[in-house]
């Protein structure tokens, strides 16, 4: 985990991830600390393949501007990029144009190897790692997406309360590892919150971790229940 804290936290990283497969590596968001925080695990920014985008918020997509400046003149290759069709408007429309754009540079593709993802369907990304984007409710008038990865583990990025997606996935898919953004303490109006997770059925709690969580965290710590805390600079295998 590159980071586990919420947009605002001043305490952890923006929450952004690594995963690692035998032969590449992908980063699940890049958000305004990615490049701080790799520095401070000492990754090179060079050793990254691919960038998978849940939202375009800046704590998910902050970095995208130097990601994009340094991969294209300092390593001059372009990264390939994964995003739901739909956002993909967005990405560069609302977000990167006013700093990307150039007089021969005008387009997402000028800096990325654009894969263009359908919500709902499962795709290889790279080899050893599928993702399937799923639209998920969090800023009203914003798409945003989760995702389920290798069929067995749900990344939310941010999302509000859905217990019936959780269920489904649980009961109906089999997925067995949640790792969920958690506002700690309501109300809960764009992220779901400690108390809304807590009424789910055990055996859906146990399967939970939790992220994007704020600087009170170590108040909750221990108080969690089944649940425990996703940590920032920690590798987890799924």
């Amino acid at each position: 985990m590159l980071g586990t804290g919420s947009a605002f936290a001043k305490t952890y990283f923006n929450t952004n991830a690594l995963i690692y497969t035998d032969s590449h590596t992908l980063m699940l968001d890049c958000g305004t600390t990615a490049h701080q925080s790799l520095h401070r695990l000492g990754k090179p920014l060079s050793d990254i393949d691919a960038v998978l985008i849940s939202h375009i918020h800046a704590d998910h997509v902050g970095g995208m501007e130097e990601l994009a400046f340094r991969m294209k003149f300092a390593f001059g290759r372009k990264p390939l990029l994964f995003v739901p069709e739909p956002l993909a408007g967005p990405l560069w429309e609302t977000s990167l144009k006013g700093g990307l754009l150039q007089d021969e540079f005008a387009a997402l593709d000028d800096y990325f190897e654009v894969r263009l993802l359908q919500p709902g369907v499962r795709t290889e990304l790279i080899p050893g790692l599928a993702a399937e984007p799923i639209r998920t409710a969090h800023i009203p008038n914003k798409i945003s997406y989760s995702y389920v990865l290798n069929d067995d583990f749900f990344y939310s990025a941010d999302l509000t309360f859905h217990p019936e997606l959780l269920r489904a996935l649980v009961e109906e898919r089999g997925v067995r590892t949640i790792f969920h953004d958690c506002q700690l303490k309501p109300p809960g109006a764009v992220h779901t919150t400690l108390k809304e997770l807590e009424s789910l059925p055990l055996h859906i709690r146990e399967r939970i971790r939790l992220m994007h969580y704020d600087d009170t965290k170590p108040q909750y710590e221990g108080k969690t229940g089944v649940m425990t805390f996703v940590e920032q600079h920690e590798r987890y295998r799924f």
